[in-house]
């Protein structure tokens, strides 16, 4: 049965009404609920807010380095510390290194260090822990979370305005029939709706398409980052560290670069970003970060340590010139589901809550009012007279600069980030972009093939052993949540002209080509999938529609 049979069989949905909906208990999710309840107490009202999480928990699906800039949470927390807020170690150092493939290291000195790596004042997190924390002080004020709940459908009302959102229906088994554990979703109306996804969230790319929001904008773009949490000897230890790297494993024509943060408590947490407009069809990403490790700059901090977390997300790289208008009738993207994060400076989470507090503003002030399903438009003259504006447009032209080519980008990246800042001066130019990340792959055939080598164990591993202490799990008898929208594409087209480049984009295994009686065919290993959204962005022809699994599957960053 298709949902909508599912819908006329068993329903109608029961609803809820709220002054607010906001789908997604993000950074900027737990940060618009909780600005909303801060306004209403210091105005003696009440204003109703719910948060949708598809995760199991809030911060069980948040996966960032991360650096953070406490900036925009001092904002929503001055007495945050007061609170307990887990921002526990303060960045110490920091180092940028360009590595060599014969494993030399070229030291930034401090004179050249780019003003986008200062990370002076910010803080080494865990931002799932934050997350969590956030939710926390969002119960406290009031907020209903409702988190192993997915958020899957956007309602519409008859003049086309955005009026909530439905809940996936749950207990639906692999051949689309209910089961007996079956469940219909709930409608959750709001007279505004706050859509909170992250990067290339499900409902917002609906919302952007429909209302036409990314019209005169250029096209979003996207990196892949895949992270790994450690474990390490006390004397390897360097608490506040912050590592970041250039050059080696990326060739000249490919987007990418390493970080590597000391937490405290012996932990240290690493990764490897790579931008989703990469050409080699036989590149990939996983195992790019594994080779990265063996470089003696990285391998050095981290051998004879213990790998004890895994996970990978797709972040925005787009700047400012990719933003799509953020409001429309009924609601307003924020955080990185409208592509906020500043991919110089490889932070997101500050303008997630910044964006969320703002749009939190706009919306009290509209409901308070007695308006409704109207547009939001306090919300982007806010950001646009914002430190978070200032910021990414100082930094718009990060990504454009490393399009033009390694000697190119360096000079205008070191002009705009090292000269620049030591004579008081702003860009005044604009680089642009005109094509989204599906169209650079080139054909196999045209690329050189990238023979990777076998995981030791120790301190290079494999996609399936990394998924597992993902603590990833799906419950098997539902309809694949990684949906095709012709099943021929994959062998016609991808396999024959790319040489299959899903089976290696994929950071978790997800999909495989298997020859069955003669003929290759696509498997899709769904329950492998930690939502990192890679496919959905990355498919050459753009076949691949990730859709909402269940709630409450997918990882469970505990502590990432």
């Amino acid at each position: 049965m298709t949902p909508q049979e599912i819908l006329a069989q068993f329903g109608p949905r029961e609803s809820m009404e709220y002054d607010v909906v906001v789908v997604g208990g993000g950074p900027g999710g737990m940060a618009t609920a909780i600005r909303l309840k801060q306004l209403a107490a210091e105005k003696g009202q009440d204003i109703s807010v719910v948060v949708l999480e598809k995760g199991s928990e809030p911060g069980a699906h948040t996966l960032s380095g991360a650096v953070m800039d406490p900036i925009a949470i001092n904002e929503l927390f001055p007495n945050l510390q007061e609170l307990g807020a887990p921002l526990n170690q303060p960045v110490t150092h920091d180092e940028v290194l360009f590595l060599a493939e014969d494993g030399g290291t070229a030291y930034t000195p401090p004179w050249a260090m780019p003003r986008c790596f200062d990370n002076h004042g910010n803080y080494v997190v865990r931002l799932g822990s934050v997350v969590k924390w956030l939710g926390e002080q969002a119960e406290a004020l009031g907020v209903e979370v409702f988190p192993g709940f997915t958020a899957a459908e956007v309602l519409y009302d008859d003049q086309g305005r955005v009026k909530g959102v439905a809940t996936g229906n749950m207990g639906v088994g692999k051949d689309g029939e209910p089961t007996e554990n079956f469940q219909l979703g709930m409608e959750l109306l709001g007279k505004y709706t706050i859509f909170a996804e992250g990067a290339r969230g499900h409902l917002g790319k609906q919302v952007i398409a429909k209302f036409k929001l990314d019209a005169g904008r250029e096209p979003q773009s996207f990196a892949i980052g895949i992270k790994e949490l450690w474990e390490i000897p006390a004397d390897k230890a360097q608490p506040g560290l912050v590592v970041h790297t250039a050059g080696w494993p990326m060739d000249d024509e490919t987007f990418g670069g390493g970080f590597l943060y000391h937490l405290e408590d012996n932990k240290v947490t690493l990764g490897f970003v790579i931008g989703l407009d990469y050409k080699n069809p036989w590149l990939s990403p996983f195992e790019e970060m594994q080779r990265w490790k063996t470089h003696p700059s990285i391998r050095k901090h981290i051998e004879g340590g213990k790998r004890i977390g895994y996970g990978a997300r797709a972040i925005n790289n787009g700047g400012l010139l990719s933003l799509p208008k953020l409001v429309f009738p009924g609601g307003a993207l924020i955080g990185c589901d409208a592509g906020m994060l500043n991919a110089a400076r490889i932070k997101g989470s500050h303008a997630a809550i910044k964006t969320g507090m703002l749009a939190a503003e706009a919306a009290y002030a509209a409901v308070t009012a007695g308006r409704s399903h109207d547009e939001l438009a306090d919300y982007p003259q806010a950001f646009e007279q914002s430190w978070l504006h200032a910021e990414l447009k100082r930094d718009n032209n990060f990504k454009q600069w490393f399009k033009k080519g390694p000697l190119i980008g360096k000079i205008g990246f070191g002009l705009e980030q090292v000269v620049f800042p030591k004579l008081g001066l702003t860009p005044w130019w604009t680089l642009h972009r005109d094509s989204p990340d599906h169209v650079a792959l080139k054909p196999a055939a045209e690329c050189p093939k990238i023979d990777y080598p076998k995981p030791d164990g120790k301190l290079t591993f494999d996609r399936l052993s990394s998924v597992f202490i993902s603590s990833t799990n799906h419950e098997e008898n539902q309809p694949a949540h990684l949906t095709l929208k012709d099943a021929s594409v994959p062998v016609a087209i991808n396999l024959a002209k790319y040489a299959g480049p899903e089976s290696r984009y994929c950071p978790a295994g997800v999909y495989e080509f298997v020859s069955k009686d003669g003929a290759d065919q696509l498997v899709i290993n769904a329950q492998n999938c930690v939502h990192c959204k890679t496919c959905d962005i990355k498919d050459p022809t753009q076949n691949i529609v990730w859709v909402t699994p269940e709630g409450g599957g997918g990882p469970n960053y505990a502590g990432m």
